[in-house]
């Protein structure tokens, strides 16, 4: 069986995915057969794996570190929020219907021998498990039928490494309130301590640290700078959505939606030297970008509604109208940009249609299509090219894409297709567009190099300023640079002799 080596943090985004990561590229360049696992995440960002079934991308970034092709059984629980109320619940990559939360709490414990066999699964193929917790093992109200902290540490029989965020202030009192409120055996179990997003002189840290370890009897394993690199983050704490600086260049304005999902989406679009991407929540931060991006979303009813509200569809359809902007809908956003949606009672969502039964509101109006939600999901990779095209788009005709879609809507159409895609030896169209505006299902499709760079040359010949091609010729290839860097990062300022020495393992 795999030894095993949990990373558990103070709070939410105190940097465990990220440490997980590191640490799973570093078993992998030492020689280890690596695998990362969660028991429960709880994100909107999702992916589909081969076998077209969905899971928690975090544990997607850490496989992609490790080397090895990323499996549900990696994630076997994802909770994918609809409501502030509710999520729909995601039990090895199958739905398998929506809760709330009050609802989840109380049958938790019944998923314990999923997560068990998951666990078991991995262990008996990999090495070393890097085992992921999710926000602090001192949520008191919530450690009854624990899966995900010390329970699923319990489960594993791993030691933990506890994760402070120093960069939001407090991380002494973090480490030292986590470690005290614990059971004495959970205490037990914390091998030792991590400080994480450090920016300074760490010579003037260090008598806090010999206190630290006086106060609460942890050793420090290393203080981890504030890491200089570009991987994947979970959703709405990520610091790439608060980007609200225009470049430049082609200026793309991403709508933060309040269940925005996958806006890893646009990572490689940002890496392109004219572009500069940057998240939209209110009328006054829109001004007149090169291009609108209406994203993913968990909840297009609601979001579509808040949109109006908030007075941002107004302000879309004014830009769209006058041919300033071009307008592009993925996923949800697709979805929003037709005639009507509707949703039969609890398709979406735990708790929007409660004693309404099904509803329909109006989209908007800029694609002749409508959008009726089912219970069945799709989840599919997807690989072909966008189709021939006039006028401004000319540019993208023929041009190859890949992805994935993942989505309860079922949409009909009734204008110009936008891609013709392979999906699992189908042929289908997907998507259309009319004039300034697109759409489509499919995530990812501005990690293809082909599409990506047409796509940013079609913006720059349409606002008459130079293209610059990137140097990013493979964003997978990038990726693989960025999961050395954050190794080489945790190396300098982990002991990883110790940590390797925690696990039972002989370098």
């Amino acid at each position: 069986m795999a030894k095993a080596i949990m990373i558990q943090g103070t709070m939410s985004n105190a940097g465990k995915s990220l440490i997980a990561a590191g640490l799973c590229r570093v078993f992998k360049q030492d020689g280890y057969r690596v695998a990362p696992f969660k028991s429960q995440n709880m994100a909107l960002n999702s992916y589909i794996t081969k076998e077209n079934l969905e899971m928690g991308r975090a544990q997607v970034v850490q496989a992609e570190a490790a080397g090895v092709e990323p499996e549900v059984a990696m994630n076997p629980i994802l909770l994918k929020p609809t409501t502030d109320m509710g999520s729909q619940v995601i039990v090895c990559g199958e739905v398998v219907g929506n809760m709330r939360a009050v609802d989840y709490f109380k049958k938790k414990r019944d998923y314990i021998p999923v997560i068990r066999a998951a666990y078991d699964k991995l262990a008996g193929e990999y090495d070393i498990i890097v085992i992921e917790g999710a926000g602090s093992p001192a949520e008191i109200n919530l450690k009854q039928d624990d899966i995900v902290n010390m329970g699923m540490a319990k489960m594993a029989d791993a030691p933990v490494l506890l994760v402070g965020d120093i960069d939001r202030g407090g991380v002494f009192a973090q480490l030292v309130g986590t470690v005290m409120l614990l059971e004495p055996e959970e205490q037990d179990r914390i091998a030792g301590l991590i400080i994480n997003k450090f920016r300074g002189d760490v010579e003037i840290l260090k008598p806090g640290l010999s206190m630290l370890t006086e106060r609460c009897g942890k050793e420090v394993l290393g203080v981890v700078p504030y890491a200089d690199v570009d991987i994947e983050e979970e959703d709405s704490l990520a610091e790439r959505l608060l980007r609200k600086n225009r470049g430049q260049g082609i200026d793309v304005a991403v709508i933060r939606l309040p269940k925005v999902s996958n806006f890893t989406d646009f990572q490689a679009l940002s890496l392109e030297p004219v572009v500069s991407v940057r998240y939209v929540e209110k009328t006054s931060e829109l001004g007149k970008p090169d291009v609108i991006i209406l994203p993913g979303t968990k909840n297009t009813i609601q979001d579509m509604i808040w949109l109006r509200e908030s007075g941002l569809e107004a302000a879309i359809l004014r830009l769209v109208g006058n041919m300033v902007t071009l307008l592009i809908g993925i996923c949800g956003g697709y979805q929003m940009l037709g005639n009507t949606i509707t949703d039969s009672c609890e398709a979406e969502s735990a708790s929007a249609c409660e004693g309404r039964g099904k509803r329909t509101i109006r989209g908007m109006g800029l694609l002749p299509m409508d959008t009726g939600f089912e219970q069945k999901k799709t989840r599919t990779r997807v690989e072909g090219h966008t189709l021939r095209f006039t006028g401004d788009l000319e540019a993208l005709s023929g041009k190859k894409i890949s992805g994935y879609e993942i989505h309860m809507g079922r949409t009909e159409s009734r204008c110009n297709p936008l891609l013709e895609v392979c999906e699992n030896e189908t042929t289908k169209y997907d998507g259309c567009y009319e004039k300034n505006v697109l759409g489509t299902y499919i995530h990812g499709i501005f990690d293809e190099e082909e599409f990506r760079q047409a796509f940013v040359k079609m913006l720059c010949d349409r606002k008459g300023i130079q293209y610059v091609q990137s140097d990013l010729s493979d964003f997978r290839a990038y990726k693989e640079t960025q999961y050395d860097k954050l190794a080489d990062l945790l190396r300098e300022s982990l002991n990883m002799d110790r940590i390797y020495e925690i696990m039972g393992i002989e370098r």
